[in-house]
């Protein structure tokens, strides 16, 4: 599948990029000895970073894994989901939150983790619930999960540096806060979205379900104010934070009205219909 080896490229660009810079840098200071040296640690690092930043995201969203025996219907529901995937089913995680939401974040289709909003499970309908997570287990399938958490980390990481500057915070953050956002932009396309959504209605048979839901998710984000990093704006089904201020700078989202009208479409019974009708 194209996407899924686009997003396979991605990530072994960014190790590369990685040991470059790293090298460069080694280089200037001491040569070729101290340059491989640099890129031996810039490999060293990538590989940290790909077995532990799945679980900086996930404590960053706060979230705590859902055993088995608490939610016995979602663990059913990802299993099948997964299973029609051709993926590892993914860990299981709540969010405590009451905005209806969802992530995704992991390794790749055999380690993979997906967190759902307790406002999500609260609020959405067994259809919308299932087209929620089948849209996150499709980005694991289309392997954006990799790139999309490397995106949230770096980018976070670029935030919160800003923080040790004291006085200067304001100044450090007006500058490092547009370059976090750009390496947002450079690695993550709203085309991804479009992708997930065909994927999750082809895992759920119907593609009305998820078309609900995101229309609720987004009702619900215009109520309830989403507390978090907007560096973790990619990682969501819907982007959560409202888009003014820093929050403006890291919408990756296309409109959830394009994305519920292409939804709609792939239904051949649907097209053509009224709104009324749609309806009724």
């Amino acid at each position: 599948m194209f996407v899924a080896a686009r997003n396979i490229a991605k990530s072994w660009l960014l190790v590369l990029a990685l040991a470059a810079l790293f090298g460069l840098i080694g280089w200037a200071l001491g040569g070729a000895r101290l340059a491989s040296i640099f890129v031996f640690c810039a490999l060293l690092l990538a590989a940290g970073a790909y077995w532990t930043f799945d679980r900086v995201v996930l404590g960053m969203l706060g979230a705590r894994e859902l055993p088995l025996g608490e939610a016995p219907l979602l663990h059913s529901t990802a299993e099948r989901l997964a299973a029609h995937a051709g993926i590892v089913k993914p860990r299981l995680y709540l969010i405590p939150d009451g905005l209806p939401i969802a992530a995704a974040t992991g390794r790749g289709i055999r380690s993979s983790a997906l967190a759902v909003s307790t406002g999500c499970v609260a609020a959405c309908t067994p259809a919308e619930l299932e087209g929620v997570m089948a849209h996150e287990i499709a980005h694991v399938r289309l392997h954006d999960v990799q790139v999309q958490t490397a995106a949230s980390v770096a980018a976070a990481v670029l935030l919160e540096t800003s923080r040790i500057g004291g006085f200067l915070e304001r100044a450090l953050l007006f500058v490092l806060g547009p370059v976090a956002a750009a390496c947002v932009h450079l690695l993550v396309s709203p085309k991804r979205e479009f992708a997930a959504d065909r994927l999750a209605a082809k895992l759920c048979g119907s593609p009305h379900g998820l078309a609900d839901a995101l229309t609720r998710m987004e009702q619900a984000a215009e109520l309830i104010e989403f507390e978090g990093s907007p560096a973790t704006e990619p990682l969501f089904t819907i982007n959560p934070f409202a888009e003014r201020g820093l929050g403006a700078l890291f919408v990756t989202h296309p409109p959830v009205a394009e994305r519920v009208r292409r939804l709609r479409e792939l239904d051949s019974a649907w097209r053509g219909r009224t709104h009324d009708e749609a309806v009724a």
